[in-house]
């Protein structure tokens, strides 16, 4: 299906960073929704009223996430692109790791940890900096216009990023095929972008362990491990 597609698109969940250490959300006994209402931590409203707590439970995330490293999933993927045969990866994940493995067209639909910005002025900051802006106090105070910082990642309660949206609806609106990799497509609006391509007449090949809404629209469904699966794939081509 690869070597027949014109014109290919991998889109990405949170199960492409398991194997490097990062727990993905709802799988039962080590989600990271398991432990905590992510209404009470992530969720924009949270942020606003209680902006200290919202700090106090991400930071520590945040700084754990900035040392993670690519699998060989992620490279597997990159290579795929190196090679001509990516046209580009959609990313639910905020962690940067496609970036850091090479991938160079890549669509944060869910925004990244990379950077976070002043809610009032818009002051940006990268992710090295950010500890600098806490002082004495507990929340990350812009250092323009005094403002509450917040990470440039999308919270429950917020829409996803226009422009990244329409760059991956346009991406599959043309593809002939789309591999999702890691996974559950349920959270949409991204779980809607499989739909758009089949729509067009692209066929679907799922990646994932665990059921998708889509599996029986899928031509191909993998459900091993993402790093195996991935590394068959590329030797296989």
């Amino acid at each position: 299906m690869i070597r027949e597609s014109a014109s290919t698109v991998v889109l990405t969940g949170a199960g492409v960073s398991v194997p490097s250490g990062i727990p993905d959300f709802r799988t039962p006994g080590t989600g990271l929704w398991e432990k905590v209402d992510p209404f009470e931590v992530a969720h924009i409203d949270a942020f606003h009223s209680d902006t200290a707590r919202f700090w106090r439970y991400w930071s520590p995330r945040f700084h754990e996430l900035g040392s993670k490293e690519p699998n060989a999933a992620h490279r597997a993927i990159a290579e795929l692109e190196e090679r001509g045969l990516v046209d580009a990866v959609v990313t639910q994940n905020i962690d940067r790791l496609h970036r850091a493995a090479g991938s160079q067209r890549v669509i944060e639909v869910h925004g990244t940890i990379e950077t976070s910005s002043c809610t009032a002025c818009g002051e940006s900051v990268g992710i090295d900096d950010v500890e600098t802006l806490f002082g004495d106090g507990e929340i990350a105070v812009c250092p323009a216009c005094g403002g509450k910082v917040k990470p440039d990642v999308v919270l429950f309660g917020e829409m996803l990023p226009e422009a990244a949206m329409e760059d991956a609806t346009a991406l599959c609106e043309q593809a002939d095929l789309i591999v999702c990799v890691g996974s559950s497509l349920e959270v949409y609006p991204v779980a809607g972008l499989p739909s758009v391509a089949l729509n067009r007449g692209a066929r679907l090949a799922i990646v994932t362990k665990g059921p998708t809404p889509y599996d029986r629209d899928a031509t191909v469904k993998l459900g091993g491990d993402v790093v195996d699966e991935l590394r068959a794939i590329l030797t296989a081509l």
